[in-house]
């Protein structure tokens, strides 16, 4: 049967009241149109008080495949520094209001400085939200402008040229507009915020839009069971083509074609006119109303497949290439939570979100894909995004997490290409009389300096840096130690020198001893202290530096 499909631009009339739903200063404070059963958050206490900062800080890999996400290397060998120096920015929770208190993360997009957030509810409830967050400041991410709808969930999220567009399920029993249960809204944002006065509507058969994509002047959107994939107009989402499908779950475009994913058959190409020009069949079980994303991967294509992980199929060919197993199995999750519901690829890397399964972080070296292991997150994680230095990671009711890649820049790998990369152990000691200088991006358990060592690019460190007596540890770069609900020091001990040139971030104290130096070469450098500054008399700070958070 062909789809009932229209599209209609809505136009939300001012209101001139508004109501408090809570006396607290932290709960919402909404501005609603009851036609379009949307609401406007306008409480700024609430928006800054859903980032959330206990864990920022060093992550480490859980590198073990087998041993269910231990930390410890069992083989009596010394543990090697690890590849992939990541750092949590920060959490966000997801949004609460009267009636949605039950929102989870669906899919986050990101561009630029901001990062785009869709939010549904798990069940019978048609509520979601959708956040827009500021990273700009690696340090201090900002939910600049949220929006919720009390009558549709949102699954998917876009951003082109200063616009949202979201995919969704609406109860169009309910809707005085909804002509069918799956839609579509494009809204304006500038400047981090929303424009709620001027949304257009597009509506298609389907018990669900799942997915939206939008290149060139074509937005794409998919509906499960029973539904269509459907291109509208971009300028105002006119209906250009649909075509049938019966489950499908997502939709994704390299450039030249568009794939989506059919659960009942697998992966078809497609041109802008929908026209299929050839499939790869999948047999896999991709579950029940269940997310499952599909990415481009130069020639290939990876697929979430659930309980088996990611399938890498030849995009041309259509060729099996390997299955990328979910690494870990957390101990005490579900098994059948253990399923890999969205993939994501930034260059190098390849991202499973796995469910209970956490978020695992995989190598693409030549032509084959390595696990490297699984993220220290926390919950279930749903969706995966990532772009330039950022990943996003949707965690269900635990809101979404911001990860920092803190890949090295460009002119600082060339400045430092004359140096050896480190691939020693996870615990660097320069003892007295040593004079060692590394390259590269690296994960360490701990740095004791007790003679001279330069590190140049990007490294994290989970536990302490201590620079003895004497020593010198020069950093061009980026250097991260501990996380806030694990805090660790570095310390500085007498005649010894830290100096830095580029950003230092510590979660716990920097100390200063008698007659310890720290110094800062160039204008640009950052030193973000989370504890505190702790300084003798005799110990001297030189150089011109950001004192973050006006700790010195």
């Amino acid at each position: 049967m062909k789809s009932t499909l229209s599209n209609k631009k809505v136009w939300l009339m001012a209101i001139s009241a508004t109501f408090l739903v809570a006396s607290c200063s932290d709960e919402t404070t909404i501005f609603e149109n009851p036609e379009d059963n949307l609401v406007t958050e306008t409480n700024q206490t609430k928006l800054e008080n859903s980032v959330n900062f206990e864990r920022a800080g060093v992550l480490d890999i859980y590198e073990d495949p087998i041993a269910s996400a231990k930390r410890y290397n069992t083989t009596g060998k010394a543990e090697a520094a690890g590849d992939f120096p990541l750092t949590l920015v920060a959490q966000i929770a997801p949004p609460t209001f009267s009636n949605g208190e039950n929102l989870t993360a669906t899919h986050v997009v990101l561009d630029g400085d901001y990062g785009y957030v869709s939010y549904n509810t798990v069940g019978q409830d048609y509520v979601g939200a959708i956040d827009v967050i500021n990273i700009s400041d690696p340090n201090n991410p900002r939910v600049t402008s949220r929006v919720y709808y009390t009558n549709a969930d949102l699954n998917s999220i876009a951003y082109d040229n200063g616009y949202i567009y979201v995919a969704g399920g609406v109860d169009s029993e309910q809707s005085v507009r909804a002509t069918a249960n799956s839609l579509v809204a494009k809204i304006e944002v500038s400047g981090g915020r929303m424009n709620t006065s001027n949304i257009t509507y597009g509506f298609q058969e389907g018990f669900n839009a799942t997915d939206v994509r939008v290149f060139d002047n074509i937005v794409v959107v998919t509906s499960g069971q029973d539904g269509f994939v459907v291109t509208y107009d971009k300028n105002d989402l006119s209906v250009l083509n649909e075509a049938a499908y019966a489950d499908l779950r997502s939709v994704a475009y390299n450039g030249l074609e568009i794939a989506v994913l059919d659960a009942s058959q697998g992966v078809s190409f497609l041109d802008e006119n929908l026209t299929n020009k050839r499939s790869i069949a999948i047999d896999s079980d991709f579950g029940i109303d269940a997310k499952r994303t599909l990415d481009f991967s130069g020639d290939n294509i990876v697929v979430a497949e659930g309980s088996k992980g990611a399938g890498v199929y030849n995009a041309t060919s259509g060729s099996f290439l390997e299955f990328l197993p979910i690494l870990t199995n957390p101990e005490n999750a579900e098994q059948g939570d253990i399923v890999t519901n969205g993939v994501a690829v930034n260059e190098d890397v390849l991202l499973m979100a796995n469910g209970a399964g956490g978020l695992s972080l995989s190598e693409k070296l030549n032509n084959t894909t390595e696990g490297v292991g699984v993220i220290e997150l926390t919950g279930s994680i749903n969706y995966v995004a990532s772009k330039g230095d950022y990943i996003f990671a949707a965690s269900g009711k635990s809101g979404f997490q911001i990860i920092k890649l803190n890949r090295p820049s460009t002119s600082l790998a060339a400045r430092c290409s004359d140096l050896q990369s480190y691939s020693g152990s996870a615990n660097l000691n320069v003892n007295n009389g040593d004079d060692l200088a590394y390259r590269g991006s690296k994960r360490f358990n701990s740095v004791n300096v007790g003679g001279n060592l330069l590190l140049c690019g990007s490294w994290t460190v989970k536990d302490h840096v201590n620079i003895n007596a004497n020593g010198l540890f020069e950093m061009n770069g980026t250097l991260v130690v501990g996380r806030n609900n694990r805090q660790r020091n570095v310390t500085v001990n007498s005649g010894a020198t830290l100096r830095i040139e580029g950003n230092l971030t510590i979660y716990g104290d920097l100390i200063l001893n008698d007659g310890a130096t720290i110094e800062f070469i160039g204008d640009d450098s950052i030193a973000a202290i989370r504890g505190n500054v702790v300084k003798s008399e005799t110990a001297i700070v030189t150089g011109n530096f950001n004192d973050y958070y006006d700790k010195f």
